[in-house]
């Protein structure tokens, strides 16, 4: 398909919606195994489930890869991506499947507008999974014309991008259409088993959480002359607000989605702080921040009664002390949870309890739990709880920018929309650097 100009602000109708208050969906139970997914396709009848990828690179790639081995009842039968190399990429990095991950040229798509095109073949759900900020245009596609999705975390990098997957969630209700989302904690048994035993009041009132994700640096893509700002952009996705929301967003998301899950709603108000110490040079790294600290208030008090709250910590430095978790404090004990770990201790000796496994992989069982949910007619829609998830993550970072204290309602309504008005390659300048309390960067509020 052509790579032409789409003029974003003509494609989405943002909305007034909120969601302030909103109840999260309870977690879908997950199968036990790949064999029963595939007897409850073969008891329907249902030859295969059909798939459609959107945004071949790494993520996309191991998202298919996720989906094929979710069900060997699952084949690939649509690939899009801006660049061409990718689609390439993608198909010899699912090579191992055969002829389930072949898919035909006229049936492979690059450019801007790919997405209709895999949209427009036939296909029992799509994956989502380009650079966030495309993520709310594509989705809405997506629903528009009834397919189901597999949608990646983060699903917007600003409000108006928000504000469009929450009405976009109230489609997929109305027409019975099933969507989940790449927050797997809410698929791994850990979390699932030790976030039932906390519901239950295995650790009393939920008060306080402390969540970290705080690693090195990741990959980046140096510009190249010959390129447009905007591919050179692209390329070197995680570096732009406007592409992944910086790495608060991209990352962080995952454990700030915990705190949402363990508190039973999202924050009213944070404040933050944050910068540049390590990755100082804008021509490799954009202009994103490499550490974050969010101090998100919740709604609701202690027994003192004080505020709920929850310290979020996030870098990206080489050399540092890295830490990947959620900590949990109750008012009668602490939860303690990592990938495929999961810890209670309480005032309650018979509410102790530690997860023993054994654990599953919960990339795939999030695609079986979509799968089953499509095949069996069951409900399933995980849009609002990452949207609310992503909505904090995004509040946490136009406090750290600004400087100022946020609100969910000053937040969620904000008209900031750091998608360019019309996609094409060509000159974009790189949005500056935000300086709390001075910063005239557009991701600041």
């Amino acid at each position: 398909m052509t790579r032409h100009a789409i003029d974003r602000r003509s494609f989405v109708k943002a909305t007034a919606a909120t969601v302030a208050g909103a109840t999260l969906l309870s977690p879908f139970t997950a199968l036990s195994t790949n064999a029963r997914a595939s007897r409850l396709v073969a008891a329907r009848g249902r030859r295969e489930i059909r798939v459609g990828v959107i945004g071949c690179g790494g993520r996309g790639t191991g998202a298919a890869g996720n989906a094929l081995e979710a069900s060997p009842d699952v084949r690939i039968v649509a690939l899009g991506d801006l660049f061409a190399e990718r689609i390439a990429r993608a198909q010899a990095g699912l090579a191992s499947f055969g002829d389930r991950a072949k898919v035909p040229p006229a049936q492979c798509f690059t450019g801007f507008d790919a997405y209709q095109g895999v949209i427009a073949v036939p296909c029992d759900y799509v994956i989502l999974a380009t650079p966030p900020g495309f993520r709310p245009v594509h989705f809405s596609a997506a629903i528009a014309a009834g397919r189901n999705a597999f949608v990646e975390k983060p699903v917007a990098v600003d409000p108006t991008g928000i504000r469009t997957m929450l009405a976009a969630a109230n489609e997929v209700d109305a027409k019975g259409l099933r969507v989940a989302a790449g927050t797997q904690r809410r698929h791994e048994r850990s979390y699932l088993e030790a976030m039932q035993r906390v519901s239950g009041g295995a650790i009393g009132h939920v008060v306080a959480a402390r969540v970290f994700w705080n690693m090195g640096s990741l990959w980046n893509v140096a510009p190249d002359p010959a390129r447009s700002d905007v591919e050179n952009q692209v390329r070197n996705w995680l570096y732009h607000t406007w592409l992944s929301g910086d790495h608060i967003v991209e990352q962080h998301v995952h454990n700030i989605d915990v705190a949402n899950w363990a508190m039973g709603s999202h924050p009213v108000r944070c404040v933050a702080v944050g910068g540049r110490q390590s990755r100082t040079d804008t021509t490799a790294f954009g202009h994103v921040f490499d550490h974050f600290a969010v101090d998100f208030e919740y709604a609701g008090a202690t027994e003192g009664g004080e505020p709920r709250f929850a310290l979020s910590m996030a870098r990206q430095q080489d050399g540092t002390a890295g830490r990947v978790e959620e900590v949990l404090y109750g008012s009668t004990g602490t939860a303690r949870l990592t990938s495929g770990s999961a810890r209670l201790t309480s005032h309650n000796k018979a509410d102790a309890w530690e997860f023993k496994g054994p654990n599953n992989n919960p990339y795939v069982q999030e695609h079986i739990d979509l799968q089953k949910a499509i095949v069996d007619g069951t409900p399933l829609n995980e849009t609002r709880q990452v949207a609310e998830s992503t909505m904090t993550a995004i509040m946490g970072r136009m406090a750290a920018y600004s400087g100022a204290e946020i609100t969910w309602e000053d937040a969620l309504a904000s008209p900031m929309n750091l998608m360019p008005p019309s996609l094409q390659f060509g000159p974009l300048q790189q949005a500056p650097v935000a300086i709390p309390g001075s910063s005239t960067s557009s991701a600041s509020r």
